[in-house]
């Protein structure tokens, strides 16, 4: 449990990290690229917190909302691992082009 409360504040910090380095940028695909990094860390966030919820209370309606927290952040991180992979073959190109 303790590993758990270690992820979720790891990934608060990685969220908290590339949506700072998001509103510095000033190229836009550069910036995109960030705040999908950020969403893949805020999805990795929702999904500890649902596993964390699953070991802290044990009722039904736990186990409802730790399912929808697990699949909503599983869902955010697939979705946003996809978005930064196709944002960050054009980073370098973008760069190169606003020299």
């Amino acid at each position: 449990m303790i590993v758990l409360v270690g992820m979720i504040i790891i990934s608060f910090v990685f969220y908290f990290y590339y949506k700072t380095k998001q509103f510095r940028a000033t190229l836009p695909i550069r910036r995109k690229w960030y705040a999908s990094i950020a969403s893949v860390a805020l999805g990795s966030f929702v999904l500890f917190f649902g596993i964390n919820q699953l070991f802290v209370f044990q009722s039904i309606v736990t186990y409802i909302i730790s399912g929808i927290f697990i699949i909503l952040g599983l869902a955010l991180m697939i979705y946003n691992y996809k978005a930064a992979k196709h944002y960050h073959s054009f980073v370098a190109e973008e760069a190169r082009l606003n020299q």
